[in-house]
């Protein structure tokens, strides 16, 4: 719904001030969206890829070569920018999703899963580059089944198990709420225990 690809059936949603039913191309325009598949066209270098994406985002030329070299640095890009996405391995093709879906520098990023599938080191690189984008000011949104992931990186989180949200708040209003678990991974046990047995 905050990509305005579903309608709401009820209430509102704002990204960044702008209200996604009235304007949902002004929305989007804000709006860096990362969903669980990558997306990538095979035959098209990294580079080629981030040009055909910025050009959809309204971007000169010489802007999305500047953006291509700082997340190319900041994200590790800078090995395969010039071979085809069908050659690139799972971390590669995760990391160069997400210099796509930022390139245009929006005010918000929603991210699925954004690490599954990646190794250490690629984790590690899309962490930094998260926390340094929410440095930056920017709201950033992501599911994750990484609890450990969310304890370093989220201000806030929503625990949800079955569709239900059962707890919202701080890594440690979560776990103080939870009885004092030592990690968020713990509290989400104790909620879902609870949950189960009340």
């Amino acid at each position: 719904m905050l990509a305005a690809i579903l309608a709401p059936t009820a209430g509102r949603a704002e990204v960044a001030g702008v209200d996604v039913a009235r304007d949902p191309q002004a929305a989007r325009r804000l709006l860096g969206f990362l969903t669980g598949s990558t997306g990538l066209y095979a035959r098209l270098t990294g580079r080629e890829l981030l040009r055909y994406f910025g050009r959809l985002h309204g971007l000169p030329d010489d802007a999305i070569a500047a953006r291509t070299a700082l997340l190319s640095r900041g994200l590790d890009l800078e090995g395969i920018l010039d071979r085809r996405c069908e050659a690139l391995s799972t971390g590669q093709r995760q990391r160069l999703s997400v210099a796509r879906a930022v390139l245009h520098d929006p005010a918000v990023l929603i991210l699925d899963e954004p690490t599954v599938g990646l190794d250490v080191l690629a984790s590690r690189f899309l962490r930094d580059f998260l926390r340094g984008e929410r440095d930056r000011g920017k709201a950033v949104i992501f599911s994750t089944h990484y609890l450990a992931e969310a304890e370093l990186l989220c201000d806030r989180i929503g625990l949800v198990h079955k569709g239900r949200l059962l707890a919202e708040g701080s890594p440690a209003e979560l776990r103080a709420r939870a009885g004092g678990a030592s990690s968020l991974e713990e509290a989400f046990l104790r909620f879902v225990e609870a949950e189960a047995t009340s």
